[in-house]
């Protein structure tokens, strides 16, 4: 009739069945479907470059939902600001300094110049950048770099 091993043998098996999916098959499904899965996704799948790869891709800002690891990997927080410059302010503080993330963030969004380190709010082809993509962001240019003419006629 059995073997008297109760439940944890069944999970045993189960888990080892190659027809089931794994929590994580699971969660990257739903975040293909629909990124904000990552929302509810367990803490250790929101530490999962593949889960959060998947969901940032298609919505920058779930980089919120990204353990703070991962809020530091370059390459994942690169995705997110392709994709949607305002993610920069979820972005680790060491990226958010980074001259290749905030570039590529205001390119795409200039008012994600206010999420930038003051170092970069201050840099000159960033502020450019930022200002081309979008007039507004002069308020968060370096006061000394908002009086350059290039800038503000940008």
């Amino acid at each position: 009739e059995g073997s008297g091993n109760g439940p944890a043998e069944d999970s045993t098996i189960s888990s080892n069945n190659s027809g089931a999916r794994s929590p994580k098959e699971a969660v990257l499904e739903a975040v293909r479907q629909d990124a904000r899965a990552l929302s509810t996704a367990s803490k250790a799948l929101r530490a999962d470059s593949d889960v959060v790869l998947a969901a940032v891709r298609q919505q920058g800002y779930m980089l919120q939902y990204a353990s703070e690891e991962l809020q530091a990997d370059k390459t994942v927080v690169l995705e997110a600001v392709k994709n949607h410059g305002g993610a920069l302010q979820f972005a680790s503080q060491e990226l958010q300094g980074d001259a290749d993330v905030v570039l590529k963030a205001v390119t795409h969004s200039g008012l994600a110049l206010q999420y930038a380190s003051a170092a970069l709010r201050a840099n000159k082809k960033i502020a450019l950048e930022a200002v081309r993509a979008d007039g507004l962001a002069l308020r968060f240019v370096d006061t000394e770099v908002s009086r350059d003419r290039e800038v503000v006629l940008a």
